[in-house]
């Protein structure tokens, strides 16, 4: 969850005198969904759980009941007449070339490349920047619809042997395999049960991070518990793998493995949660035990470089919005490098003997860079508002490479220069067909309900008009420290092109202003995250951006908690729901796959004062009858072994047993995928049709001049008009 979420897609609109929110819809219907005699007794509070039984992923029971759900949803989806346009015109913007930040190691060039409409994109090799590319891996070529995915990799430090793992229908449980470089062969080596793992060479092997076999048939939804490290060696088969570390005491704990870049010393990260770590170093050398660098959770600690043993650490130990460190491992001396600042230190890079900092101020990225003491400090200028990222070089390279995106700024990879500290276009992607001149960002400061400044991003068209009717999407996340920062979508480009307005809340619960901004969002301060995102409508609302009637949210993961959590609180404030593989049962969500560890910003039930506060906002307990819902589309897959699929199954079906209106409250059920990395882009065009088609229908927008004849119920809505 920490390091995924949803990718967002636009909605294309063109502005309609026809308001089909008050054309009449008849109800769907909706499949009938068993209820069970299911109680807990939380505290002496009894709590129904009558849909327990779709926990069961295996059932045929839950099976059938996944189809027949889909039947609906899918023939609803299919009757509107301008869903085939949403498809062409998405099809149209998002077939352009994409390139990756290249990556330099043993001497070559990496960079990852799609053409435009491969369901995944292309590993490709350089042996130097002015040398034909060829291609390295297709991941395209490991399966006939594209749900095989890379999930990572990682190039020896001899340049001989990759070592990458790759993810099936959108599982986070991987397989890792090697290949040779030069050949371009794969060797026989396979690696199973692999799970939130990085991989890290040393010599002719590397190190890893799996899981336990898990028990059959559960291995989408059974807690993960009793992580390890092992050693491989390549050549030599799993059973030989080495084991490095484990903790039989902590089950739920799960570790990380990194070498040094010279090779001479082993980190351990060790967490409980997705907030705060703890840390191990072994000296490779001379084979020594390992020694603790730091314990406990309170704080988050990235071991950036080492020099001779002193370890250079991004911390917010005492440093709510981060700096770094210098820990030497002789004796445990810390010294500050980069002390803290009023911006949020993000990340560090090294390259040009020069210290790359990458700060967000006001959730945009500022880059500062410095010399090896953390002295003579000098900006970076960016080509605008919006999101640095990258910065990829060797220690002792003259040139790093760098993107930097915005909503409006498709993703450009520079090239900058140490020696003259300029930058230069290295790769820019040509959209035809758009001039992105015609939009405008804006960052706008809204007051929460508690006074909280917060701020948002809108981006629109120069020539909007201010009239309370222009069709507008908010996105929010809000959770685990995450950041959402400008980025550019090329779908979105079909919702600004035709009105439509985009905004971004950057709430708390998120990092954008450091660990105080992400705690204020968590435990028994969620609320506060649920508040902001309702002031952003409001404002949006207030400053006649749009009405209710106009106004669509979208999130995904806890950002479709957030989605269930304001629907249920506010429902006249939106036309439309779009809650993507949200966490929605918050009593239960700890006894699935990885959810434990989100404990840290929810809490648990098991705690009686934290069970009185999240049963008063979970979205499957907090669904009310007499109550006029918007419309309402949940988004889920089978392979989503992160947020189980039994959180949004429970949640439509409290909601379609307890809405009695004609808005469309349905769930979408995607096969052969997960909670959204991986998926292939024909999959992401046709999820996102059926997004905006949705969304379309149930705001009154008639996207690409539709006529009415071809959309009988709008024709007969304005037939009563007329009559009137």
């Amino acid at each position: 969850m920490k390091h995924f979420f949803p990718i967002l897609f636009a909605l294309l609109i063109f502005m309609s005198s026809c308001n089909r929110n008050n054309t009449e819809q008849k109800r769907p219907d909706y499949p009938e969904t068993r209820k069970d005699t299911v109680v807990d007794d939380y505290f002496g509070t009894k709590v129904p759980d009558p849909y327990r039984w779709l926990e069961d992923d295996n059932s045929e029971e839950t099976k059938a009941w996944v189809d027949a759900q889909n039947k609906v949803t899918f023939e609803y989806l299919h009757k509107i007449p301008f869903r085939q346009k949403i498809i062409d015109r998405l099809t149209e913007v998002l077939n352009y070339e994409r390139y990756s930040v290249p990556f330099k190691k043993a001497g070559k060039y990496f960079y990852f490349k799609n053409d435009g409409l491969q369901n995944q994109s292309v590993l490709y090799m350089q042996d130097n920047l002015n040398a034909e590319p060829e291609v390295l891996l297709d991941p395209n070529k490991l399966s006939d619809d594209g749900t095989v995915a890379l999930a990572n990799l990682a190039i020896s430090k001899d340049g001989k042997y990759m070592a990458y793992s790759v993810a099936r229908g959108g599982s986070d449980w991987n397989e890792i395999y090697v290949k040779n470089i030069e050949t371009k062969e794969d060797l026989k080596d396979k690696i199973e049960r692999v799970k939130f793992s990085g991989i890290s060479w040393k010599e002719n092997g590397f190190y890893y991070s799996r899981y336990p076999e898990p028990d059959k048939g559960k291995d989408l939804t059974e807690a993960n518990k009793y992580q390890k490290v092992y050693y491989h060696k390549i050549g030599t088969p799993q059973s030989e793998d080495k084991l490095i570390f484990e903790d039989k005491e902590h089950p739920e704990r799960m570790f990380s493995a990194s070498v040094t870049d010279d090779e001479n010393y082993l980190i351990i990260s060790f967490s409980e949660t997705t907030s705060g770590n703890g840390l191990y170093f072994k000296n490779l050398k001379d084979d020594s035990e390992f020694k603790l660098i730091a314990d406990g959770f309170d704080y988050d600690y990235y071991v950036i470089d080492d020099n001779d043993g002193k370890f250079l650490i991004l911390t917010n130990e005492n440093a709510p919005r981060y700096k770094l460190i210098s820990y030497d491992s002789a004796n445990g001396n810390k010294e500050d490098i980069i002390p803290e600042k009023e911006e949020v230190l993000r990340s560090v890079s090294i390259g040009g003997n020069k210290l790359i900092a990458n700060y967000m101020q006001d959730a945009r990225s500022k880059i500062l860079m410095y010399d090896t003491e953390g002295k003579n400090e000098t900006e970076l200028q960016l080509p605008g508002i919006g999101s640095a990222s990258g910065f990829s070089c060797e220690k002792n390279d003259t040139v790093a490479f760098y993107s930097f995106t915005s909503y409006t700024f498709p993703s450009v990879i520079f090239k900058y220069n140490f020696n003259t500290g300029k930058s230069e276009v290295y790769k820019k992607p040509e959209i035809k067909g758009v001039n992105l001149d015609d939009y405008v960002t804006e960052q706008v400061f809204f007051t929460s309900k508690d006074g909280t400044k917060v701020p948002m991003f809108i981006t629109h068209k120069k020539d909007i008009k201010l009239d309370g009717n222009n069709p507008t999407l908010l996105y929010a996340y809000g959770g685990f420290n995450i950041s959402i920062t400008p980025r550019f979508s090329a779908s979105r480009l079909i919702w600004l092109e035709n009105g439509g307005v985009y905004a971004v809340a950057n709430i708390r619960g998120g990092g954008e202003y450091g660990e105080e901004w992400h705690k204020a969002g968590t435990l028994q301060n969620k609320q506060n995250v649920f508040d902001d995102f309702v002031a952003a409508a409001e404002y949006l609302i207030d400053k006649k951006y749009t009405s209710p009637k106009k106004l669509v949210i979208e999130g995904g993961s806890n950002g479709g908690l957030l989605m269930g959590a304001v629907t249920n609180q506010h429902p006249e404030l939106f036309a439309v729901t779009l809650a993507h593989v949200g966490v929605m049962d918050m009593l239960r969500y700890q006894y699935f796959t990885i959810g434990r560890a989100w404990s840290a910003d929810y809490g648990l039930s098991e705690d009686s004062v934290m069970f009185e506060y999240l049963y008063k906002y979970s979205p499957v307990h907090n669904v009310k009858k007499g109550v006029e819902y918007p419309a309402v589309l949940v988004l889920t897959a089978d392979h989503d072994d992160r947020v189980v699929p039994a959180h949004s199954f429970k949640y439509i079906a409290t909601l379609q047993n307890t809405y009695i209106g004609k808005h469309p409250v349905l769930i979408r059920i995607e096969k052969k995928a997960g909670h959204g990395a991986g998926k292939p882009i024909a999959k992401q065009i046709e999820e996102a049709a059926d997004i905006y088609a949705f969304a379309f229908k149930n705001t009154g927008v008639v996207p690409y001049k539709t006529t009415n004849e071809n959309m009988p119920e709008e024709k007969e809505n304005k037939h009563k008009e007329h009559s009137h």
